[in-house]
């Protein structure tokens, strides 16, 4: 299986754009991808910068108003979240985005969903941050709601952290089912809420096809434990990469795949053959110029097919 590529953009912040510039930054980006043959751009959900990518006080977008906008700016690409965590939004709130999404876009939105977990901004924001077994229970209540409003449903529903009563979408958008909705999850717990509810379950952030495989394998056994064909959920990963330009080389990065665009092309192509459908790249450099040069590896990989 060759896989499609995602990109995902994990930051707002370019030494040499002024704030009044960041959206049509992230605009060149996203056209450059749809060119590149990338087929999905994913945005952050979150208020401030998350540690290990830049400082808190780097610039950051609300990532559904983004995503709204790159609707009109782009024609193709598939946009969603990577990822929304729970607690930020009345879950019926959210549905209601990702449908409006999915309408203004044609059909092209994709609901990432997540627990939570950057305590930083919760504080700054005002927003309960539970232990994560709580943010874990808030997340099963939050995907029954949502599931079941995204599949037109009208949902009532009554549980310890959320009530709706008859609650649904009109419009639902050109999608039959909604939005399709991507976990990222790697616990026990976790992987039962993918196997139960998503269409798609993402790896983030492995180089190496082996760290896929050994995860795909403890996948199965939650498909196994609530009785879901496997087939049906797909398996995506979320990686790091910077193909090297001509006569560009640079120390071997923690975390991010590295080589030129051949050398990359190869370790991508290892993981479709263990049945990744997609890949959403965080491409280096985070520039124009880092996506039109990871199309090459698109290129490359195609050939390869």
């Amino acid at each position: 299986m060759t896989p499609w590529f995602g990109l995902h953009l994990p930051s707002y912040t370019h030494p040499d754009t002024s704030p009044a510039q960041l959206f049509d930054r992230v605009v060149a980006q996203a056209r450059a991808a749809e060119a590149a043959g990338f087929r999905l751009v994913t945005v952050m959900d979150h208020v401030y910068q998350i540690r290990g990518v830049g400082e808190v006080d780097e610039p950051m977008l609300e990532g559904w108003s983004v995503l709204a906008a790159l609707a009109r700016e782009t024609s193709r690409v598939r946009l969603g979240t990577l990822v929304t965590g729970v607690t930020y939004r009345n879950p019926a709130l959210l549905a209601k985005q990702a449908t409006t999404l999915d309408t203004i876009s044609g059909g092209r939105a994709l609901l990432g969903l997540g627990a939570a977990w950057n305590d930083v901004e919760h504080a700054g924001y005002g927003y309960d941050f539970p232990p994560i077994r709580e943010r874990m229970d808030r997340l099963e209540e939050a995907l029954t709601i949502i599931t079941g409003m995204l599949h037109g449903e009208h949902v009532t529903f009554h549980g310890r952290y959320y009530q709706v009563e008859d609650a649904f979408l009109r419009p639902r958008g050109p999608s039959e089912r909604g939005p399709r909705i991507l976990i990222g999850a790697k616990q026990p717990r976790m992987l039962r809420l993918v196997a139960q509810h998503a269409d798609a379950w993402n790896t983030a952030w492995p180089i190496e096809p082996q760290m896929v495989s050994a995860a795909w394998k403890n996948m199965l056994a939650a498909c196994e434990a609530v009785g879901r064909d496997p087939a049906t959920l797909e398996l995506t990963v979320g990686t790091m990469a910077h193909p090297f330009g001509p006569g560009e080389s640079a120390e071997p990065s923690d975390g991010v795949m590295t080589g030129s665009p051949e050398e990359v092309a190869q370790t991508l192509m290892a993981f479709g053959q263990l049945g990744a459908s997609h890949l959403v790249v965080n491409a280096r450099p985070r520039t124009v110029m880092g996506v039109e040069r990871f199309g090459e590896v698109i290129h490359l990989m195609d050939q390869m097919a």
